[in-house]
């Protein structure tokens, strides 16, 4: 392994994760975004996830401040990359956006340094040549809660250089993940090949009002043995990240029912209800309902 210093581009919800994973892990982070106030919301973020270390893996005070102690924060994008082995890209999903990033990192970044993208949806052979280091480019998709959901999906174009594609599997590994290797590109890798049509699914039953979210949930939970229904994990994703996706659905594609949609999720917004993240969503954090021994009782 020739990765020490990883540059996470990107603080969200999932970039602070991953960051923070990464760090926890022994490697030393950068933590890149575009301006302070971004800067300061990342390292409040990052903090946040205390509690979450210690009830969900245990993790010691000592444990998570050793973490902390190896990360730095810049909204210089020369400063963060300039010592990069590797870089983590985690930013908005609009392919305007990632080109022009990549772009310009290619220009600033060591020509040893490897990229990466956490993205969801769009493959690496859209990018790779953005890159100007296309056999150094690939996909690695986290899962949230990373600490738990411990998945590192891993999809390389086809000029990615086998021997780079092994390099992040084992990459993966050093820092907790199950490495997913996937054969060719494919939008939504598998997990989300799966849970998309669920969670949609779940979804169309609220909006034609054939039952509340919290019902959707237990007939999942009771049916399937499942830890949480698609509500729950909605409030995991992020509501914000289900109204856009939803949003940009209605307008692409003239869809009254995602419009309905968008419409009753973007009142949970108005109100704050962000999801887990904020305290409140579908339920309520850090215990929300459908952890009780009683929530499966009908």
């Amino acid at each position: 392994m020739t990765i020490k210093n990883v540059t996470v581009a990107g603080s969200g919800v999932l970039g602070s994760q991953i960051a923070f994973q990464t760090a926890f892990k022994g490697f030393n982070v950068t933590v890149y975004d575009i301006n302070e106030d971004a800067i300061n919301t990342a390292k409040e973020r990052i903090k946040g996830l205390r509690h979450m270390y210690k009830h969900d893996i245990a993790a010691t005070d000592a444990d998570f401040e050793a973490g902390l102690s190896r990360i730095s924060y810049t909204w210089d994008l020369a400063e963060a990359v300039k010592n990069a082995d590797l870089v983590i890209e985690a930013i908005p999903e609009r392919p305007d956006i990632k080109k022009d990033f990549y772009t310009k990192i290619a220009k600033m970044a060591p020509k040893e340094a490897i990229f990466t993208s956490n993205s969801s949806t769009l493959v690496p052979s859209m990018f790779m040549e953005d890159t100007g280091r296309p056999g150094q480019f690939l996909n690695m998709h986290f899962a949230n809660q990373v600490w738990l959901n411990n998945t590192a999906e891993i999809m390389g174009s086809p000029k990615t250089d086998p021997a780079i594609y092994k390099e992040i599997v084992q990459f993966a590994r050093n820092i907790g993940m199950i490495p997913i290797e996937l054969k060719k590109e494919q939008p939504g890798y598998i997990l989300n090949s799966l849970l998309i049509p669920l969670l949609s699914a779940g979804e169309g039953l609220w909006v034609k009002g054939v039952a509340d979210p919290q019902m959707i949930d237990k007939t999942w939970m009771a049916a399937t043995g499942a830890p949480m229904g698609p509500f729950a994990i909605l409030d995991v994703v992020g509501i914000r990240t289900a109204y856009n996706i939803t949003s940009a659905q209605a307008k692409a594609d003239n869809d009254q029912n995602a419009q309905i949609l968008a419409d009753k999720l973007k009142e949970l917004l108005d109100a704050g209800k962000l999801g887990m993240e904020s305290g409140e969503g579908f339920y309520h954090y850090p215990n929300p309902e459908y952890k009780s021994p009683d929530f499966l009782k009908i």
